[in-house]
C-alpha cells in the first residue's frame, strides 16, 4: 500500500475516531494536557482503535508491524508539530503526514508514552527515537524518564527496560520509507522558525564536553533505573534490569572489540532463543526468520562495543549503581534464579554475570585508586554465580535444523561460517531429506572451494554408511552443480585437492551404484566439445571437462588423451582446455626427483590410452603436438612464475628414458621417442639456475643417443638381435638432438666441472667403443677437457694442431684412408668442415698429386655417400664446389651434343658441369659390379634422393645465370638485354638432363626422385626457351628434341619414358 492510500483509508478513520473519542472523555481539559493517572479513564478508545487497526483490519504480520509503526509515527509527529506552532500553509506543503495529523486533536508525550506502554510498541518507539539527532534523542529519553519515574509501576519499569534493551541493540541496517519520512520531520522540527528567533541567537552556548556529559544516555538510564529500584517486586524484572546494567557496563567500559563466537555456539544460542519464543506462540516461517534476526541482534548487542562511550558516568560510578541494585534486590530475595526451566531473562542474566566477572578478573586491583568497589562487585557477582544452579541444555537437533535452514533460505547476514557447519556436522544431525532439499535450494551459498570439499567429505561419509543410494546420488549431483558454478581458480584448487585424495577423484570413494551414468556424461561432454570445435566457447568447454574431471580425473584425462590423438585436429583445442585446468597437473608437493610417470596422471593416461597404439603417422603427429603444447609454460602460479601442464622433465622420464634403456624397443618407437625428446629440449630455458635435463640421467641418455648414432652406420644391414638401428632419415634428427642436449649439458658441466668430472670421464670411456666420428657430436659436452681424436691417416692429408687434435691407430683406417677420414669430418659440422678445408695439405704445383687427390676424393665420397644424411650431403656438395672453384679438384669431362660448343661461352658453368660429371662418374662406380651388393632397395632410394638434391642445386645455379623477364619487360626483345647467356643455359640444361638419365638408367629399380629431377630440367628448359625464343632456331629445337628423345629411349619403364617423350615434344 503506497503512502497516499494509507493516509486516507479506513484504518486512519478508525484511528481518528479513537483519538476524538478520547478527547471528549478528557473534557473539560484537552487531550494535550493529559496526565499519566488519567490514561485509564481516557485512553481506552485509543487503545481499542489501535488494537482494531493492528488486529482485525490487518492481513498478515508484516502489515500489522507496518501499521504499528505508522500509528506511532503519526502520533509522534503530531506531538512535535504542536510544539512548533508552524503555519498551516507550510504544514500541508512540507509535511507528508499532514492529512491524517490534521484530523487528530492536539496531544502530548503522556498520550504517546501510555499508548506505547499499553500496546507494547517498545521496539518501534526506539526505531523512531533513533531518527532524532543525539541531543534530541536525549531530550526525548529525558521526557520518558520523567514520565516513568512519576508514580512508577512495574509496567513503567518494564517500559524503561525494553527501551533500554532496544537502544543497546542499535539501529537496524535497513531503513524503510517511514524511517526516512520521520527523520525528515525531526530535522524540520529541529530547524523550526521558533528556534531561529532573534532571542535564540542570544541563548547561552554551553561547552561541548559539558553538554555531552549532561546528555549522556548511559547515565540517564542508570540513574532512572536506580531511582525506580524500589518499585520492582518481580524477579523477572530484576533479571531484566540487572542484565541491562551489566551488558551496558560490559560493552561501554570493558569491551574493546567485537567478540566473534564460533558459529556452532552462535547457532546454539540463537536456536535456544527461538525455542523460548516458541513456548509463548507458534512461529510461522516468516516469524521464524524475524525471530532469528531478533535473536542475532540480541546476541550482537552483548558482544559488540558500544558506539558512543559514556561521558556522564564513570565505570566506578556504574559499578556502584550495580552494587546498589544487587544489594537491594538480594535483600528482598529477588535475584534467586530457578534451577529448572529457567526463563530467557534468567539465562541472559547468568551469561551477563559470567562475561562481566571474567573481564573484571583480568582488571588491575587499583582501578584509579579505588579497588574496593571493584572487589565488592567481583564478590557480588561470584555469589550470584554460586547461588545460580541454572543448567542450560543444548538445543535439540530439530530446533537447530529449523533455525539453520531458515538462515540459509533467508540468506541472513552474520552467519558466514554456517554453510561449512551445515555441510559437515549438521548433515548428520538433521533429517536427510530436509537437509538435502535445503542444500539444493541454497546452492549459491555454497559456491566456495572449501565448502565444496566439505560437502565431498560429507558425501563420502554418507555413501560409505547406510544412506539411501538415491539420496547419495542426489547429493553428488548437487555438489557437481555447485562445483560447476565456481570461478575457474577455485575449480582448479578443488581439482588439485580431489586429485590428492585419489586419482579417481570422487569415484575413488563412492560405490558404483552412486556413479551410474558417469560414462554417458563423460561421452556427452567430450563429444560436444569435439563436434563444436572452434565454434564452441572455450570457457564452457573448460567447465564441462572440469565437471567430469572432478568426479574422476583419471577417466576424464584418459578420454581427453584418446580424443586428442584419434580425432583430427582435436589436439589443439583439448590442449588449450587442459592448460586452463592446472589443477589436474602433477602435484607441486611431489619433489622433482620423484616426479616420473608414476606421479604424473596425464602421462599415465597417455600410456594407458594411446602409447604404442597409434594406427597412423597422423595420430603420432597429433600425440606429439598435443604433448608439446602441454609442455609450453602457459600457466601462471601465485608467484607469477610460468608453469606448464606437463613439465618437459616428466615427459622425458615417462616416454623417453624407459625406451632408450630397453633392449626390446622397436626402431619406430625409438624414433617417436626421439621426436618427443626434441620437443622437450626446445623448452630448456637459459634463465634456469640448473636445467631440468640434469634430473633426467643426462649422461646415460647421451650414451644411448651416441649408441643409436653409432648404429646408424649399419642402417643398410640386417640388424643384429638386441640392436636398435634407426633409419637414415632419423639420423639427422638424432644429430640435432645430440647437439641440443650436448649444449645444455655442456653448459652445466662448465659451471660446475668438479661436480660432473666423474660422469664426464665415464661417458668418454663408454663412447670410445663407438665410431670415432660419434665423439665429435659430443664436443659441446666435454668442451676443452679432451682433444679431437681422429684416425692417424687423417694427419697425413691435413696440417692439424697437436694441441687440439690427436691421431688414433684404427684397424679400418690404414694407409691411404686419410681422404676418407677427411670427407667424413667435412660431413660432421660446418665448423669442422671449415677446419678441414683450411688445413688440407695439397700441392697444386704438382699435377700428379692433384690428380691422385681427385681420384682418391671420388672414392672417399663414394664410401661416404650412402650413409650421409641430407644435411651431411649438402655440406659435402658445398665442399666439392669449393674444391672445384679453387682448382684443387680435377674433373676431366666430355660434352654430349657439342654442335654449338664452338659458339658458346661455358666458363660461367664450368663448376656446375664438372660437379655433374663428378657425380655421374661417382654413380658409375657405385652402380658397377664391384659395389652392386652394397645397398638394399631402401639404400638405392636414399642415394637417388641425395643425387637428385645435388642436381637441383646445379639446376638452380644454372638458371640463376640468366634472368627470366617479368611481365613488365615482356614487350622488349629478350636479346636486347646485353650479356644474357640463354643459349649457354639451354645447352648446359641438356647436359644435366643427359647425366640424370644416365644415372637413372644405371640404378636398379625405378627412381622417382631422378624422374622428377629430369622433368624439372625439361620445365626449366621450356621456361628459358619461352623467355628467350630467339636463343634457338626451329632447326636447333628440332635437333634438340630428337637428341633428348634418343636419350630418353634408354629409360626402361614404359610409363616414365612416355611422360618424358610427351614433355620433350612440348619444347
Amino acid at each position: 500500500m503506497d503512502q497516499e492510500s494509507w493516509l486516507s483509508c479506513e484504518k486512519t478513520a478508525v484511528l481518528q475516531g479513537g483519538f476524538l473519542l478520547a478527547n471528549q472523555l478528557c473534557q473539560p481539559a484537552p487531550l494535550s494536557a493529559l496526565r499519566k493517572e488519567d490514561w485509564e479513564r481516557v485512553g481506552r478508545p485509543i487503545v481499542q482503535a489501535v488494537t482494531e487497526i493492528c488486529g482485525q483490519l490487518c492481513g498478515d504480520n508484516q502489515d500489522q508491524l507496518n501499521w504499528k509503526k505508522r500509528i506511532l509515527c503519526i502520533v509522534w509527529s503530531k506531538i512535535l508539530e504542536v510544539g512548533t506552532g508552524e503555519d498551516v500553509d507550510v504544514k500541508w506543503k512540507e509535511n507528508p503526514l499532514f492529512p491524517v495529523q490534521n484530523s487528530l486533536p492536539d496531544i502530548n508525550h503522556a498520550v504517546m508514552f501510555e499508548l506505547v506502554k499499553s500496546m507494547g510498541f517498545f521496539s518501534i518507539y526506539v526505531e523512531l527515537l533513533q531518527c532524532f539527532q543525539a541531543a534530541e534523542q536525549w531530550r526525548e529519553l529525558e521526557r520518558l524518564a520523567k514520565h516513568v519515574t512519576s508514580d512508577s509501576t512495574e509496567e513503567d519499569v518494564k517500559f524503561l527496560l525494553e527501551v533500554w534493551w532496544e537502544l543497546m541493540k542499535g539501529r537496524r541496517e535497513e531503513l524503510d520509507n517511514l524511517d526516512q519520512i520521520f527523520t525528515t520531520q525531526c530535522i524540520r522540527f529541529e530547524q523550526s522558525p521558533s528556534d531561529c528567533s532573534p532571542q535564540a541567537s542570544k541563548r547561552f552556548k554551553p561547552d561541548p564536553e559539558s553538554a555531552a556529559s549532561t546528555t549522556c544516555i548511559f547515565s540517564l538510564l542508570f540513574q532512572t533505573l536506580n531511582s525506580m529500584k524500589e518499585c520492582i517486586t518481580c524477579p523477572e524484572l530484576c533479571y531484566f534490569a540487572l542484565s541491562n546494567c551489566l551488558d551496558m557496563l560490559y560493552t561501554s567500559h570493558l569491551l574493546d572489540r567485537a567478540v566473534e563466537l564460533p558459529v556452532e555456539a552462535k547457532l546454539q544460542i540463537i536456536a535456544r532463543s527461538v525455542s523460548l519464543r516458541k513456548t509463548n506462540c507458534l512461529l510461522e516461517a516468516v516469524e521464524l526468520t524475524q525471530a532469528i534476526s531478533e535473536a542475532q541482534r540480541d546476541l550482537a548487542a552483548t558482544l559488540t562495543p558500544a558506539q558512543n562511550k559514556p561521558s556522564g558516568m564513570t565505570i566506578l560510578q556504574a559499578m556502584q549503581v550495580i552494587l546498589g541494585l544487587i544489594c537491594s534486590w538480594e535483600a528482598k530475595g529477588l535475584l534467586t534464579m530457578p534451577s529448572c526451566e529457567p526463563s530467557g531473562l534468567a539465562i541472559r542474566l547468568k551469561d551477563s554475570i559470567r562475561r562481566v566477572f571474567e573481564t573484571l578478573e583480568q582488571m588491575s586491583e587499583g582501578l584509579d585508586g579505588n579497588g574496593e568497589t571493584l572487589n565488592s562487585l567481583r564478590k557480588a557477582l561470584t555469589d550470584l554465580l554460586a547461588s545460580s544452579s541454572i543448567t542450560v541444555s543444548e538445543s535439540s537437533s530439530t530446533d537447530l535444523a529449523s533455525v539453520a535452514m531458515a538462515i540459509l533460505d533467508s540468506n541472513l547476514k552474520g552467519f558466514q561460517d554456517l554453510p561449512k557447519l551445515y555441510a559437515s556436522k549438521l548433515s548428520q544431525a538433521f533429517n536427510e531429506t530436509e537437509w538435502l532439499n535445503c542444500l539444493e535450494r541454497n546452492k549459491s551459498v555454497f559456491q566456495q572451494k572449501d565448502l565444496v570439499m566439505t560437502l565431498v567429505s560429507t558425501l563420502i561419509a554418507k555413501s560409505q554408511g547406510d544412506t539411501d543410494v538415491k539420496q547419495s546420488t542426489k547429493l553428488k549431483d548437487v555438489i557437481m552443480d555447485i562445483f560447476s558454478q565456481l570461478l575457474l581458480p577455485d575449480k582448479n584448487a578443488a581439482l588439485s585437492e580431489i586429485l590428492k585424495l585419489s586419482k579417481k577423484g570422487l569415484h575413488g570413494f563412492l560405490p558404483s551404484s552412486v556413479t551410474l551414468g558417469y560414462d554417458k556424461e563423460l561421452n556427452l561432454a567430450f563429444n560436444s566439445i569435439i563436434q563444436g570445435g572452434a565454434k564452441s566457447s572455450l570457457s564452457s568447454a573448460v567447465s564441462a571437462v572440469a565437471r567430469v574431471a572432478f568426479q574422476n580425473p583419471e577417466a576424464a584425462l584418459c578420454r581427453c588423451c584418446h580424443m586428442a590423438v584419434v580425432n583430427l585436429g582435436a589436439h589443439t583445442l583439448l590442449a588449450q582446455i587442459l592448460q586452463q585446468l592446472p589443477g589436474l597437473r602433477s602435484s607441486p608437493e611431489v619433489p622433482k626427483e620423484l616426479r616420473n610417470k608414476e606421479q604424473n596422471l596425464l602421462c599415465r593416461c597417455l600410456h594407458a590410452t594411446v602409447w604404442n597404439k597409434f594406427s597412423s603417422a597422423q595420430e603420432e603427429d597429433q600425440f606429439l603436438h598435443f604433448l608439446s603444447a602441454l609442455m609450453e609454460p602457459s600457466i601462471i602460479d601465485q608467484t607469477e612464475e610460468k608453469l606448464c601442464f606437463v613439465p618437459p622433465e616428466e615427459a622425458v622420464c615417462a616416454f623417453v628414458l624407459p625406451y632408450f634403456s630397453s633392449s626390446t624397443s622397436s626402431s619406430s618407437s625409438v624414433e617417436l621417442c626421439l621426436r618427443l625428446l626434441q620437443c622437450a629440449l626446445t623448452h630448456i630455458s637459459s634463465g634456469d639456475a640448473t636445467s631440468w635435463i640434469m634430473n633426467c640421467s643426462p649422461f646415460p641418455l647421451l650414451y644411448c643417443l651416441a649408441q643409436l648414432l653409432n648404429n646408424c652406420s649399419r642402417c643398410w644391414e640386417q640388424p643384429l638381435e638386441g640392436d636398435t638401428v634407426l633409419s637414415i632419415e632419423s639420423k639427422e634428427l638424432l644429430v640435432s638432438i645430440l647437439t641440443m642436449l650436448g649444449k645444455a649439458v655442456g653448459k652445466e658441466v662448465e659451471l660446475a666441472p668438479s661436480t660432473w668430472s666423474r660422469a664426464l670421464s665415464w661417458l668418454y670411456g663408454k663412447v670410445e667403443e663407438f665410431d670415432w666420428t660419434v665423439r665429435f657430436y659430443l664436443k659441446e659436452v666435454w668442451g676443452q677437457h679432451f682433444k679431437n681424436e681422429v684416425p692417424s691417416s687423417l694427419m697425413a692429408v691435413c696440417e692439424l694442431s697437436e694441441q687440439e687434435w690427436s691421431g688414433l691407430v684404427l684397424p679400418h683406417y690404414g694407409q691411404g684412408t686419410g681422404l676418407l677420414a677427411w670427407v667424413e669430418c667435412c660431413c660432421i659440422s660446418d665448423h669442422v668442415q671449415a677446419t678441414m678445408q683450411d688445413s688440407l695439405s695439397l700441392n697444386l704445383l704438382n699435377p700428379e698429386e692433384v690428380n691422385m687427390f681427385s681420384k682418391g676424393l671420388m672414392v672417399a665420397v663414394l664410401q661416404t655417400l650412402p650413409w650421409s644424411t641430407v644435411g651431411e650431403w649438402e655440406r659435402l656438395v658445398k665442399v666439392l664446389r669449393e674444391l672445384l672453384h679453387s682448382d684443387k679438384l680435377y674433373v676431366p669431362y666430355s660434352l654430349e651434343y657439342v654442335d654449338f660448343l664452338p659458339l658458346l661461352d661455358l666458363r660461367s658453368f664450368a663448376c656446375d658441369l664438372r660437379l655433374s660429371v663428378f657425380l655421374l662418374r661417382l654413380f658409375q662406380l657405385l652402380c658397377g659390379s664391384s659395389c652392386a651388393d652394397w645397398l638394399p632397395p631402401q639404400g638405392w632410394a636414399h642415394v637417388s634422393r641425395l643425387y637428385a638434391s645435388a642436381m637441383r642445386q646445379a639446376i638452380d645455379s644454372v638458371k640463376g645465370k640468366v634472368p627470366l623477364p617479368s611481365t613488365a619487360t615482356l614487350s622488349k626483345s629478350p636479346e636486347a638485354i646485353n650479356g644474357v647467356l640463354s643459349q649457354e643455359v639451354l645447352f648446359v640444361l641438356t647436359q644435366l638432363f643427359c647425366h640424370v638419365l644416365h644415372v637413372q638408367v644405371m640404378m636398379p629399380g625405378q627412381s622417382e626422385p631422378l624422374f622428377l629431377c629430369a622433368l624439372e630440367i625439361l620445365s626449366s628448359y621450356e621456361a628459358v626457351l619461352a623467355a628467350y625464343p630467339k636463343s634457338s632456331t626451329a632447326l636447333q629445337r628440332a635437333n634438340t628434341r630428337h637428341f633428348l628423345t634418343t636419350i630418353s629411349d634408354n629409360v626402361q619403364c614404359t610409363d616414365t619414358r612416355a611422360v618424358l617423350h610427351q614433355k620433350i615434344a612440348q619444347l
